[in-house]
């Protein structure tokens, strides 16, 4: 506030306030366009056909730099691990980082009408990138039809509006996969259980879209449900009744008699320093929380239940424990260790969770060739890409305690990961000179 009360703005009138949060807008606006540019040029500086011939063998083989695709046809290929240096320097996940090196040259490539509005600062660079947003999957001819109609009414377009023209330019230009889009819309249908968002007293979302039959068949056997636990004396609202009968019809006790094994749930109970247990636990499958008192009700019913619902509550790891084999390959026990620890990949700004184990290796800080031991204290969770970037492209990773990560980017750039996040350290301070010489 004493940086503000400095500037040129009376703040004690509503007129001064909206003054200056108009020209800090303006400065905001500018220093986006900017940064779009910025964006451009880095990509410019990391073009495909700087992997030379190490490098393309490299990926033959599997591993090291390789050209990625980033925006529609007609755009410049990138090296992949300049996407990832780029997002780390942003504080960005690489998947945000690569979006936005995407929007980037989507405008400079392929809206070259709307790239001139962002850059003379006549659209607001937010929203182009909102703009290149949808246009990526179009093709070449399609994406210019849609800059040129779309540019002269950027500012002011509706969702509709906008829509329509993304909906015609494809149609115009790309007849199959407007055959394609339409199909797939026609098969949207689906129900989806949003568990990796699980609350803390054991509840999700669940959202659908039905074909109409179906849905009134469900309305009908959901309300039959309610008016069932109703009779049997329960009192709860008739939404939480028509809950729990979904649930009900889902462990097979009402009309939906499918053959299929219930998904088991996998939880880690965790103890206090004085053996007794927390008052939350840990569901590892769906990464989230649930109260202990929660637990119960859910072996409870388990119990109850016909249908073979598996509640499987893990043995009490110890994640203070050092835990420590002489073989490179890193043991189950270590494995789930580590990552109950960490949670997600450790890279910098990276969040994959930990448990995602098709995508996530268990990595060796220091590697195991240099002596790295397969230790508690040297093995953390890595992205799959991470650990290449790690590998091949210059990154350096330290880890001065169990789950504090420090990392030093190609370009000297220096990070810490822990359970706080992921702390900016900026630049690698130069080496210290030496004493004169006498």
């Amino acid at each position: 506030m004493a940086l503000i009360a400095t500037l040129a703005h009376p703040l004690d009138t509503p007129a001064g306030v909206l003054s200056l949060a108009r020209s800090k807008q303006r400065a905001a606006n500018a220093a986006e366009a900017e940064l779009l540019e910025a964006a451009v040029q880095w990509c410019v500086l990391h073009p495909a056909e700087s992997l030379d011939e190490a490098a393309s063998w490299s990926v033959f083989r599997g591993f090291g730099d390789k050209p990625v695709c980033l925006a529609g046809e007609g755009a410049p290929f990138v090296t992949e691990f300049a996407v990832v240096e780029f997002a780390a320097g942003l504080g960005k996940s690489e998947d945000a980082g690569r979006a936005y090196l995407a929007e980037a040259l989507e405008l400079r490539y392929r809206l070259p009408k709307l790239w001139a509005k962002v850059t003379s600062l006549d659209l607001p660079a937010w929203k182009a990138r909102s703009l290149a947003r949808r246009t990526l999957h179009l093709p070449k001819k399609g994406a210019a039809f849609v800059d040129t109609h779309l540019a002269p009414v950027a500012s002011t377009i509706g969702p509709a509006a906008l829509q329509r023209l993304l909906e015609e330019a494809l149609v115009r230009f790309d007849p199959d996969e407007a055959q394609r889009v339409a199909t797939e819309r026609a098969e949207a249908r689906h129900v989806t259980i949003q568990s990796r968002q699980v609350s803390f007293d054991g509840h999700v979302d669940v959202w659908a879209t039905l074909d109409l039959a179906d849905a009134l068949d469900l309305d009908e056997a959901l309300a039959k449900g309610a008016a069932r636990l109703e009779a049997l004396g329960c009192t709860d609202t008739l939404d939480a009744r028509r809950s729990v009968a979904l649930g009900d019809m889902a462990r097979r006790q009402l009309s939906l008699d499918f053959d299929t094994d219930p998904k088991p749930l996998v939880v880690h109970v965790h103890q206090r320093p004085d053996g007794t247990l927390d008052d939350i636990t840990r569901v590892e499958n769906v990464r989230g929380f649930v109260l202990t008192t929660q637990l119960a009700d859910w072996c409870t019913r388990a119990a109850r239940s016909d249908a073979g619902k598996t509640i499987t509550v893990k043995p009490v790891i110890d994640l203070s424990e050092r835990i420590h084999v002489e073989a490179y390959e890193v043991p189950d026990r270590l494995s789930t260790q580590t990552r109950l620890r960490d949670h997600h990949c450790v890279f910098p700004w990276c969040t994959r969770p930990a448990h995602a184990t098709s995508r996530v290796d268990d990595d060796h800080v220091i590697p195991h060739n240099k002596g790295g031991p397969t230790a508690t204290e040297n093995i953390a969770p890595l992205r799959r890409r991470h650990h290449r970037a790690k590998t091949h492209a210059g990154w350096h990773q330290e880890s001065p305690t169990p789950g504090t990560f420090e990392w030093r980017s190609p370009t000297g750039l220096t990070y810490r990961v822990d359970h706080h996040g992921t702390h900016d350290l900026g630049p690698e301070p130069p080496p210290a000179l030496g004493p004169p010489p006498t």
